[in-house]
């Protein structure tokens, strides 16, 4: 997957030119990595030369399991009992950093979903499919936490529903959820992706999807057919530093605040208008990013 943010450490780089070739799963790790070049010293701090790219390096898309991930009409054995008949799901883990700081940015969502919503007389729910580490009851609690703690900064007692699921499903199960008739529309507000696999898979489904508009996934979300969330690219906070792997020096990816909320409210109120934007989406899914493309 190679890399999520604007830059790869030293090391990765070195490791790339003791192979005949990488492979990475998207164009933006590709070019993230042609371009990421460091200058050599010696312990005297004099340069010695410039570490960059010198093996060969290409694109080696992550396909979907079209015999998994598809349309199916029949009910999901999972226990979803939530109340709304809309849902927005999110997939994907809660890693460090503040509120709009981790990588996925599911602290912001979950944010700007109480805020959007708030004090409307209808309101959708929210699903998160998330968990930090693993699938313990300490890790359960401490995600609850989160968005407990992120639910008392909001300005109001009526807020719309959060749901989490959490816990390992199957891929059959993952593409029951996905079919589930409640959940209408993925959603990610994510910093930067290698791939973004469930972004895809979810894709195959039919139906819409809201996303950002870096790095890795929109190599496979059309433009087109996907609503895509602009915004700018900031400096990896300190609290989402991961040592050699996210560097403090690079960026990724901050969506815009104001068109979060308008995606979030007009796919609400105009669903017919992006569900058949999503039919479009999962045909151009299925031809180009299969297992058999791949």
């Amino acid at each position: 997957a190679g890399i999520e943010t604007t830059v790869v450490p030293g090391e990765f780089v070195e490791g790339v030119n003791r192979m005949d070739i990488t492979l990475t799963s998207s164009n933006h790790s590709k070019n993230v990595f042609l371009n990421s070049q460091f200058e050599k010293k010696d312990n005297n701090g004099k340069v010695l030369g410039t570490t960059k790219v010198e093996k060969p390096i290409e694109v080696l898309m992550e396909g979907a399991d079209l015999d998994t991930y598809k349309v199916i009409n029949t009910p999901c054995s999972l226990d979803i009992n939530i109340k709304e008949d809309f849902a927005y799901l999110f997939v994907g883990h809660w890693l460090p950093g503040d509120i709009g700081e981790d990588r996925k940015n599911v602290g912001l969502l979950v944010k700007a979903f109480f805020e959007t919503f708030k004090n409307k007389s209808k309101k959708p729910a929210l699903i998160l499919k998330t968990s930090i580490v693993g699938a313990s009851h300490m890790d359960r609690d401490e995600v609850l936490k989160r968005i407990n703690s992120i639910k008392q900064t909001v300005n109001s007692t009526d807020l719309p529903n959060i749901y989490l699921l959490h816990g390992d499903l199957t891929d059959t199960e993952m593409n029951e959820l996905y079919n589930h008739s409640k959940v209408k529309a993925m959603v990610s507000l994510t910093k930067g992706e290698g791939f973004g696999r469930p972004l895809l898979e979810f894709s195959l489904t039919k139906k819409p999807i809201l996303a950002t508009n870096w790095s890795g996934h929109v190599d496979f979300l059309n433009s087109e057919f996907t609503s895509l969330i602009n915004g700018e690219l900031k400096n990896v906070d300190d609290s989402a530093v991961v040592k050699d792997m996210i560097l403090k020096e690079s960026q990724w990816f901050t969506p815009n605040s104001g068109e979060i909320g308008h995606y979030l409210k007009d796919m609400f109120k105009n669903y017919k208008k992006y569900a058949e934007l999503g039919k479009r989406q999962a045909h151009f899914s299925k031809t180009n990013f299969s297992w058999g493309k791949m």
